[in-house]
């Protein structure tokens, strides 16, 4: 008979960093609240550098800080890294879901027209080019009802516009945008079939880069991000109301 092999380490410190972090965006460690590092080794069944690194991790992340004659101290959530992907993403499986939505939108509402805005006025012909091209490829899955190449589209095309911009800083808030589309899709926040005029506005976007109309390519993607706040809202607002399935049930990730 084999001995059943031991998970590895690495693994096993994915989950616990995985469990920690979503208590702590959850409020089920709550701020301020003191962590035992033996409790957690023994409820976890973990070693104490598989802990340790978890915890590292989490400090580094603002989650957590160490204090002398204290110990590990669940940090408030002002403390944390706001745009570090993990931290997004476990306050995306949290019931303050929406609201972390509502901040990344209202981040993208500031952020993305702007990127469109520049990218008008800097974006070589072949980038605006690629820009149309990329937008047609989203009209074509969003009608399919094709929903993870639609994503998968849908997060190149902003991530492209954001590039376009010229301006680096802008182009590193990919990951932020990347994090809202996959998160609205993975919680149900957004209809089953892309709306005409989503689809329309970024079309809209990529021909007003590609022509250089700067003014005509902020508007499309104010609307875009304006768009997507409601829509989330109204599918979240119908849920609560009493609707047939609750957002996560309506699209369940694959």
């Amino acid at each position: 008979m084999k001995t059943p092999k031991a998970e590895p380490t690495a693994d096993l410190h994915a989950v616990l960093l995985q469990n920690l972090g979503l208590s702590i965006a959850e409020g089920t460690l709550a701020p301020h609240s003191i962590l035992r590092l033996d409790e957690i080794e023994a409820r976890h069944n973990v070693s104490r550098s598989v802990v340790r690194e978890a915890t590292r991790v989490l400090s580094s992340k603002g989650m957590l800080e160490s204090r002398r004659r204290l110990g590990t101290v669940v940090q408030p959530e002002e403390s944390w890294n706001a745009y570090d992907p993990q931290v997004i993403r476990w306050r995306l499986a949290s019931s303050k879901r929406l609201e972390q939505l509502q901040a990344l939108n209202e981040l993208r509402g500031a952020i993305e027209p702007a990127a469109a805005r520049l990218a008008a006025g800097r974006a070589s012909w072949d980038a605006g080019s690629d820009l149309v091209s990329l937008a047609a490829r989203l009209w074509a899955s969003g009608q399919r009802g094709d929903r993870d190449e639609f994503l998968r589209l849908d997060i190149e095309f902003h991530a492209s516009v954001l590039r376009a911009s010229g301006n680096a800083m802008f182009a590193q808030l990919h990951n932020l945008v990347t994090e809202v589309l996959t998160g609205r899709t993975q919680h149900g926040l957004m209809p089953h079939l892309p709306h005409h005029e989503a689809l329309q506005l970024h079309v809209d976007v990529a021909s007003a880069i590609q022509r250089g109309e700067a003014d005509a390519a902020h508007a499309a993607m104010s609307r875009i991000v304006e768009q997507s706040t409601e829509e989330m809202g109204d599918i979240w607002s119908s849920y609560h109301a009493g609707g047939p399935a609750s957002p996560e049930g309506q699209h369940s990730p694959e």
